[in-house]
């Protein structure tokens, strides 16, 4: 028996760094061993471009212990939705109600029945509105660019306001926002929507992609300034 064979990690495993969370990720696509805040989730991710190299990510961690106390320590408290709440969506508020029948959004609430899965349905309500009014804007800055219509879809994603995918021969173009967008207020949001629709004609974020963002939205600046300050917040709220 080898009392000194070094611990094995995989993909997925967490760690206890000083009393924080710390979750290992393997992903090909990066270059060196890296940290990052999921603020969904309220822990750091270790990332190590593969397998073998996971026992560097853990060495990096705890090297980096104080760094990820501060970093989770400046997270906001996770905000859990409630009846009798309100809910902004692009800037205007909704109140958050219990009610009988199916979920429903009116001109000023959010209404679902009072059951276990209240939270969730009030949150999928305000995910349908934020693929509705996303779409909308989409078709509005691709009408201005002259490009045709992508396909819109929303995630959740973690690191990432929106992506686009241009068009290609036999693939058209398709551009996916996180729902939480509409959580900001309208101007901010649809600042990422000008920037994804941008990326249909320029894939870069060359001084003519800048110049196509300010075409359709206006100064970039405020915006991205307003999603930096807010974006954990807007990642704390669940159901």
């Amino acid at each position: 028996m080898n009392l000194f064979r070094p611990q094995r990690y995989a993909d997925g495993d967490r760690l206890d760094v000083r009393g924080c969370a710390v979750r290992l990720k393997v992903d090909g696509r990066a270059r060196r061993i890296s940290l990052r805040v999921d603020r969904a989730k309220s822990e750091v991710v270790a990332l190590a471009p593969s397998p073998r190299r996971l026992s560097e990510a853990v060495a990096f961690a705890h090297e980096k212990a104080d760094w990820i106390a501060g970093q989770l320590a400046a997270l906001p408290n996770r905000q859990v939705i409630a009846p009798g709440g309100i809910l902004r969506l692009l800037g205007k508020p909704y109140r958050l109600e219990v009610g009988p029948g199916r979920p429903k959004m009116t001109e000023d609430a959010l209404i679902a029945p009072d059951d276990s899965a209240w939270g969730l349905r009030i949150l999928r309500l305000a995910k349908r509105e934020a693929l509705t009014r996303l779409t909308e804007r989409t078709a509005h800055h691709a009408a201005a660019l002259g490009r045709p219509m992508p396909s819109v879809a929303i995630a959740d994603p973690k690191a990432r306001w929106g992506s686009c995918r241009p068009a290609r021969p036999g693939h058209p173009a398709a551009i996916r926002y996180s729902w939480r967008l509409v959580l900001a207020p309208f101007e901010v949001a649809d600042y990422v929507v000008a920037h994804e629709c941008a990326h249909l004609i320029e894939a870069n974020h060359g001084p003519r992609f800048w110049a196509l963002c300010e075409k359709l939205s206006g100064d970039p600046a405020p915006h991205r300034r307003w999603l930096r300050a807010h974006a954990a917040e807007l990642h704390a709220i669940s159901a």
